[in-house]
C-alpha cells in the first residue's frame, strides 16, 4: 500500500512525525530542512553564495554512445582542452553496429580517441550498460554524477545522480556549472519487507502509479528512509532507484549501510563508502509511504510506466482493462492503432504475451537474472512463439552468472542469453512482431519505445514487468503469471561475487593523463553543428506542430531505435524530427527555413519582404507594428523560424536532439502549458529555444500553418521580463493576441538565448 502525505514530515530519532507533531516537539522545522541527505549532498556540491539558486559542480560525468559524439564536438567548439574531473564513455546502445554502416564503430573509435585527448575513461562496446558501469566503478558516498541519459541514478549507493541533455554536460566540462533552484525534497518512507515473488520494479511501479500524473514528486529530490531499506539487498534498492526517473522527479538519494559498505568493497572500493544517515531532526516536504509488505506483483501496460496494475487483477478483469489499451491504442494511432488487439491474448482461461526481456540498468543484475534462471531450473519456455531474451549489465555480472551455473540453467529452458546492450530499452533490439505485445524488465514503455513503425503499418507494444515474473510467465509458456504464485520456499537469493579483470584488461582509463597531440578520429557521418544565428529583435513563427496529447515524451520528438546511428549528424537526424507524431513537421519546418536562409543572406530581398509584409499585415494596426519592417533593411531584426506547441512536452529521455533537431531545423520556440521535466526544457535553452509557458485554452486557438509574429524578443529576454505579448495570425487573417511567459531564466540561461546556443555563448567571450 503507498500513502500519499502533502503536508512536512519529519524524521527524529528514527520517528515519521507530521510538521506539527514535530514543531509541538520543539523541533526548528527550518534547521531540520537542512538536514536531509538531499540537502548536505547539495550544500556540499554548490558553489554559490545564496540557497535560492545553486550552482553544482558534479564529481563525475558519464554518457553513452548515442550522446557523447555530439557533447564532445559543442565541448571541443566552445574550447575544450581536457575532461577537469572523471567522465565515462561507454558505449551499450549503437554497441551492435547492426545499422548505418561504419558510423556506429567510427563514433566509438570516435569516442576512444577523445578518451586519449582529453583525459577520460573508455567503456568498449559489451562490456557494461552506462549505469551499470558507474555503480561498480564511478559511486562515492555522498557524491554526486551528472549523465546525458536520464536514468542517470546512483541513490541507493549513496550518489545523486542527475540526468541531463548534453549542453549541460559540456558546461561541466568547460568549468561552468549546473544551475537549478533548490530543489524540494520528498521523504519515501519505506516499512515492512516484500513478499517473496515481489521485485523491485514492482515496488517502482506502484510508486510510479501513485505520483506521475498528479506531480507530487516533479523537480524533486526522492529521499528514501525507513526500517524497510534493511530488508532490501543493494541491487534490489537499485532497481527500485533507477525507476525513479519515471515519477518525473530531479534525483534520488538513500541512506546507506553496512550492505552499501560490503558492495563498495567488494568492488574494490571500500574507500568510496561512508555512512550517510541523519545527524538529528530532517524536516521534508511531503511524504510518499510504502508499505512493502503489501505491495503485488505489478505490470505496466502500453503506453506509460505509470499504467501500472496488480497483475492478479489484469487477470481478474482482462477484457475491461485491455479494452481501455486498445483504445488508447486507436486514440494514438488511428486505424493502425486497431492492430493491437490486446484483448485477442485473451485465451484458454488466461491473458498471453508473445515475449519476455530481461535487461539493461533496471532488468539486467545478477540477482534478478539468477532468480529468473532458479524459477526455470528444469523448466521450459516453450516452442511456440513465446521468446525470452536475457542481458546481464555487465560483463562482469555474466560471468559470474556463468560460474554460479546461472546461465546454464536459463540455455536450458529456452532463454537466449546476450551481452550487456540497452537496446531493448530505446527500440534497437529484440523488437516484437507486429500486434504483439512484449514483458520486460527495462524502464520504458512508451509508444514504438519498443522498436516499431506505425508509419510504415507496424505496431507492437511492450508492458513492463519484474524479472520474477517473467520468468514465472515463461514457465507458463507466454501466460502471464505472477511470481508470487511459485513456490518460494526453496528459492534462495544467490551471492554475487565481482571480478574486476575484464574491466581491467579492456577499459580505458585515461583520467589525468590527456594528450593534446592525440588526434581525433573522426568518421564520415560525424559532422559539427551548423552555424546559429544570435536571436533577433523580433520574431514572426510558423506554427509547424500542434501536439494535444496529455503528455509529449521526448521519444515523440525525436525516436529512439533506428535513428541512433545518426546522433553525431545534426543534419542527418533532423530529418526525423517528429516523426512518429507528425509525419509533415519536417518538410513545414524546412519550408519556412528556406525563408531565413533568404533573410541572412539579403536582407534587402524584395520578394522575400513582400512575402513577409503580406504574412504580418493583419497586424499592422497592432500597436509597436511600425517598428518591425522599418528602416532601410527591414528584414535585418525578423527572424523567421518556427515553433511547436504541446500541452506537456519532454516527457522521458535526457537526449538533447529531441531540441537540436527542432533548432536544426529553424525551431526558435516551444509553446507549452507546462514541461514535463526540468531536462527538456533545459535542452530547449541550451540550444537557444524560447521555451515559453501559455495559457492551457490556447491550444484549441492554435493550427498548423498559423504564424506568431513576437516584437521585441530580444529586448524582453535581455530586460528579463516575465511575459510579453504576441499576435497569433490564424491562416484566415484573424488575429488574436496571446501572452507568452519566460519562467525562471537565469541570467546565463537568458544570454544563451539571446547569443542563439550555448555554443555561441561561450564563443562570444
Amino acid at each position: 500500500m503507498i500513502q500519499l502525505l502533502d503536508q512536512l514530515h519529519v524524521i527524529n530519532d528514527g520517528e515519521l512525525l507530521t510538521g506539527e507533531a514535530a514543531a509541538a516537539h520543539g523541533i526548528d522545522l527550518e534547521a531540520a530542512r537542512k538536514n536531509t541527505l538531499a540537502s548536505r549532498i547539495l550544500t556540499a556540491h554548490n558553489t554559490a553564495p545564496q540557497d535560492e539558486t545553486l550552482r553544482i559542480r558534479f564529481d563525475a560525468l558519464t554518457s553513452h554512445d548515442i550522446t557523447y559524439v555530439g557533447i564532445i564536438q559543442t565541448a571541443r567548439a566552445s574550447g575544450l582542452k581536457e575532461f577537469p574531473m572523471p567522465y565515462a564513455l561507454t558505449n551499450c546502445h549503437n554497441s551492435l553496429c547492426a545499422v548505418g554502416g561504419t558510423i556506429n564503430e567510427d563514433d566509438h573509435l570516435f569516442g576512444l580517441s577523445a578518451a586519449r585527448k582529453y583525459g577520460g575513461i573508455f567503456v568498449p562496446p559489451h562490456l557494461a550498460v552506462i549505469h551499470q558501469y558507474v555503480r561498480e566503478m564511478m559511486t562515492r558516498c555522498g557524491g554526486m554524477v551528472l549523465g546525458s541519459d536520464s536514468h542517470t541514478r546512483y541513490g541507493a549507493l549513496g550518489v545523486m545522480g542527475i540526468g541531463e541533455g548534453g549542453p549541460e554536460l559540456v558546461k561541466q566540462l568547460l568549468g561552468k556549472t549546473y544551475d537549478v533552484p533548490a530543489p524540494r525534497v520528498t521523504l519515501v518512507w519505506l516499512e515492512g519487507k516484500p513478499a517473496p515473488g515481489v521485485g523491485p520494479q514492482d515496488i517502482a511501479l506502484a510508486i510510479i502509479k501513485a505520483v506521475f500524473k498528479n506531480g507530487f514528486v516533479k523537480n524533486r529530490v526522492m529521499e528514501f528512509m525507513g526500517p524497510g531499506i534493511d530488508a532490501l539487498s543493494v541491487e534490489y534498492r537499485c532497481g527500485v532507484d533507477v525507476m525513479t526517473t519515471e515519477t518525473t522527479c530531479l534525483s534520488s538519494i538513500w541512506r546507506t549501510d553496512d550492505k552499501v559498505r560490503d558492495y563498495m568493497t567488494m568492488h574494490g572500493r571500500a574507500e568510496d563508502y561512508s555512512l550517510l544517515d541523519l545527524e538529528g531532526p530532517a524536516a521534508y516536504d511531503n511524504c510518499i509511504r510504502v508499505n512493502l509488505d503489501r505491495l503485488v506483483p505489478m505490470i505496466a501496460l502500453p503506453f506509460h510506466p505509470s499504467n501500472a496494475w496488480p497483475v492478479a487483477e489484469v487477470l481478474a478483469y482482462a477484457d475491461d482493462i485491455l479494452a481501455e489499451v486498445d483504445a488508447e491504442a486507436v486514440k494514438q494511432f488511428g486505424e493502425a492503432g486497431k492492430a493491437l488487439n490486446l484483448r485477442g491474448k485473451i485465451r484458454n482461461g488466461g491473458v498471453w504475451v508473445d515475449q519476455g526481456i530481461i535487461a539493461g540498468c533496471a532488468g539486467g543484475s545478477f540477482e534478478n537474472i539468477s532468480l529468473a534462471a532458479r524459477i526455470l531450473d528444469g523448466k521450459s519456455t516453450g516452442n511456440g512463439a513465446f521468446s525470452l531474451s536475457i542481458y546481464p549489465a555487465s560483463e562482469p555480472q555474466a560471468l559470474a552468472l556463468v560460474r554460479s551455473g546461472a546461465t546454464a540453467k536459463l540455455m536450458a529452458a529456452g532463454a537466449v542469453l546476450k551481452n550487456a546492450f540497452c537496446g531493448p530499452c530505446f527500440g534497437a533490439g529484440d523488437t516484437p512482431a507486429h500486434g504483439a505485445l512484449s514483458i520486460r524488465h527495462s524502464t520504458r514503455n512508451f509508444p514504438n519505445r519498443e522498436g516499431s513503425k506505425p508509419s510504415g503499418g507496424q505496431l507492437s507494444a511492450v508492458a513492463l514487468m519484474d524479472a520474477r515474473s517473467i520468468a514465472a510467465t515463461a514457465a507458463n509458456g507466454g501466460r502471464l503469471t505472477p511470481a508470487t504464485e511459485l513456490d518460494w520456499s526453496s528459492i534462495e537469493t544467490p551471492v554475487y561475487q565481482f571480478d574486476p579483470a575484464i574491466y581491467q584488461r579492456r577499459v580505458y582509463n585515461g583520467f589525468g593523463a590527456s594528450n593534446s597531440e592525440e588526434k581525433l578520429i573522426l568518421g564520415p557521418n560525424i559532422a559539427d553543428w551548423p552555424t546559429m544565428s544570435p536571436l533577433p529583435e523580433h520574431l514572426l513563427l510558423q506554427v509547424a506542430s500542434v501536439i494535444t496529447d496529455p503528455v509529449t515524451t521526448t521519444d515523440e520528438l525525436i525516436p529512439s531505435g533506428e535513428t541512433s546511428s545518426l546522433r553525431s549528424n545534426p543534419l542527418k537526424l533532423a530529418e526525423y524530427a517528429l516523426s512518429r507524431k507528425d509525419p509533415a513537421y519536417v518538410g513545414r519546418a524546412k519550408a519556412f527555413q528556406e525563408l531565413e536562409k533568404r533573410r541572412l543572406a539579403h536582407a534587402d530581398d524584395a520578394d522575400l519582404l513582400a512575402q513577409v509584409r503580406a504574412i504580418c499585415a493583419p497586424c499592422n494596426d497592432k500597436p509597436g507594428m511600425e517598428q518591425i519592417l522599418a528602416g532601410k533593411q527591414p528584414l535585418a531584426n525578423l527572424g523567421l523560424g518556427t515553433t511547436i506547441f504541446a500541452i506537456k512536452p519532454g516527457d522521458g529521455s535526457a537526449r538533447e536532439q529531441a531540441a537540436s533537431c527542432q533548432k536544426v531545423l529553424g525551431g526558435w520556440a516551444n509553446l507549452a502549458v507546462e514541461y514535463a521535466t526540468k531536462r527538456y526544457r533545459s535542452n530547449l535553452i541550451n540550444w537557444g529555444m524560447l521555451p515559453f509557458v501559455v495559457d492551457a485554452a490556447v491550444a484549441a486557438k492554435l493550427a498548423v500553418g498559423d504564424h506568431l509574429l513576437i516584437p521585441q524578443v530580444r529586448s524582453a529576454v535581455a530586460e528579463a521580463r516575465a511575459a510579453m505579448t504576441a499576435w497569433l495570425i490564424h491562416t484566415d487573417g484573424q488575429t488574436e493576441e496571446l501572452s507568452l511567459a519566460l519562467r525562471e531564466l537565469t541570467d546565463d540561461e537568458r544570454q544563451i538565448i539571446l547569443d542563439g546556443c550555448l555554443i555561441n555563448f561561450y564563443n562570444r567571450a
